[in-house]
């Protein structure tokens, strides 16, 4: 479905009773607005609806506020959860007085990413598999005053339960810490649930394959079938509406926050990414790992932007506590074949077709729209400038002794040295206005509102470590 006429004739076909706009604020959140059918006609969906842009966080101010929708009528489907059939269609946001694409709307980076890659010349289409994980927990109580900074997450089917005095009785069956990968029920107690996520996607019209039981307990992935770079962000922010609302029914909470619990894994978003040019896979070749010379320079321009990427593919302060040594953090900037230590890696394939890069260190606190666009910027900088990513790193990077670590650059420790990296590396983002620095310059002030209210909040830790100093 494409254009205005079918969304029409699907709304009074199928009676639909509500059309569901739906947008990305500069976070990540996914926003909406419903609109009775019947108020739906070819001039809201080719024009657009207005409202107001001051409300969200990082847009306008209140004396210019005045905003549009304008649908993608291409990505419209049906909501599984609603009582009322509703129609819900991805919107890009303009400006009403031009008509031009608004710089803040991430959607709209993610448009302008794609048309530069083929203004460019170096290819027309480009593919983004995103690999995202997530936490499932039974109950969660958090708080943050002035005098009581807390949080406390349960799940019956968590490692830390081998003990608890449960009502109908502790069955005993648990992975436990870092024993969480592929177990079979009744270890493996999320089955169900993930394959009601996964089938609900499916007649969603969503590309999905897998799903599975990950590392850490209580953590599962899902999979989503690679497609192009703004369809995919589409696709991802479905892939999280269906786990938090699945999720929910079930009497669970879905979490994709990178690092919820101590003590076990956190939770990556591995991003594989290709570009084909004229129907051929541009990355496909004879050098190492069967890649191109294209492929390694954009291995080479995501390892020497990497820090400037983190602002936006880790864009928690949370992020941080995953991006540490160990726990299969890719904090590294290395690349590899099939190696998952490095924070690039090579996935093996035996098709041309299927040769891709996969960047290990986003995660899926990243707004997705950004995030992929950021990661398609850094890599065809680096195919621009032909930039060396250097020799591979073959070894077990978590093995090495300190004086050869040494040598290896790192991705950010914290979301300040992130933030401090985009400021000052960021022109590689702003060819073909993809990102502007109007845009850039309203993400860093967020982050450092949130920046500001992590480090001056006492934490608990603390209380231990320094309260009788």
């Amino acid at each position: 479905m494409s254009s205005s006429a079918d969304i029409l004739k699907k709304i009074k076909d199928e009676e639909i009773e509500y059309l569901d706009l739906r947008f990305t604020d500069p976070r990540g959140k996914l926003q909406h607005v419903s609109i009775l059918g019947d108020g739906v006609d070819e001039d809201l969906l080719d024009d657009g609806w207005m409202f107001d842009g001051s409300s969200i966080a990082g847009w306008k101010s209140i004396d210019q506020s005045d905003m549009k929708l304008v649908p993608d009528c291409s990505s419209s489907y049906v909501d599984p959860f609603y009582a009322e059939k509703t129609l819900c269609i991805h919107c890009n946001v303009a400006e009403p007085d031009t008509g031009e694409l608004y710089n803040r709307d991430p959607r709209s980076t993610a448009v302008k990413a794609e048309s530069y890659l083929k203004s460019s010349g170096i290819g027309d289409k480009s593919y983004f598999g995103p690999e995202a994980e997530f936490f499932l927990f039974d109950d969660v109580r958090f708080s943050n005053t002035m005098n009581k900074v807390s949080y406390e997450v349960d799940a019956i089917d968590a490692s830390w339960n081998t003990d608890a005095d449960l009502e109908m009785g502790n069955m005993g069956h648990r992975p436990g810490v870092k024993g969480g990968y592929f177990p079979v029920n009744p270890v493996d107690a999320g089955q169900d649930i993930r394959s009601e996520m996964l089938s609900t996607m499916k007649r969603m019209g969503m590309a999905v394959d897998k799903h599975h039981h990950e590392v850490a307990s209580n953590q599962h992935e899902l999979g989503l079938i690679f497609s192009s770079l703004t369809k995919q962000a589409d696709e991802l922010q479905k892939y999280k509406y269906v786990i938090h609302n699945v999720a929910h029914a079930y009497g669970k909470s879905a979490t994709f926050m990178p690092k919820p619990i101590a003590g076990d894994n956190g939770t990556g978003m591995h991003v594989n990414m290709s570009i084909w040019k004229g129907g051929n896979p541009l990355f496909a070749g004879n050098k190492y790992a069967d890649l191109s010379d294209e492929a390694l320079y954009f291995i080479g321009g995501i390892l020497k932007h990497a820090k400037a990427l983190n602002a936006i593919t880790n864009p928690a302060t949370n992020s941080y506590k995953r991006l540490i040594p160990g726990f299969e953090a890719p904090v590294l900037r290395a690349y590899s074949a099939r190696n998952r230590s490095g924070c690039v890696r090579i996935p093996w394939t035996e098709s041309p077709k299927a040769k891709r890069v996969e960047a290990r260190f986003p995660d899926p606190s990243a707004n997705p729209y950004l995030a992929f666009s950021a990661l398609l910027m850094a890599g065809l900088d680096g195919i621009q400038k032909k930039t060396d990513p250097g020799e591979p790193s073959d070894k077990d990077l978590y093995d090495l002794p300190p004086e050869e670590l040494l040598s290896i650059p790192t991705v950010c420790g914290s979301l300040r040295e992130a933030v401090e990296a985009l400021q000052s590396d960021h022109d590689f983002m702003l060819a073909g206005d993809v990102f502007t620095k109007d845009q850039i310059e309203a993400y860093i002030e967020l982050k450092n509102e949130e920046i500001q209210e992590f480090e001056h909040t006492p934490h608990p830790i603390e209380y231990k470590l320094y309260y009788s100093c």
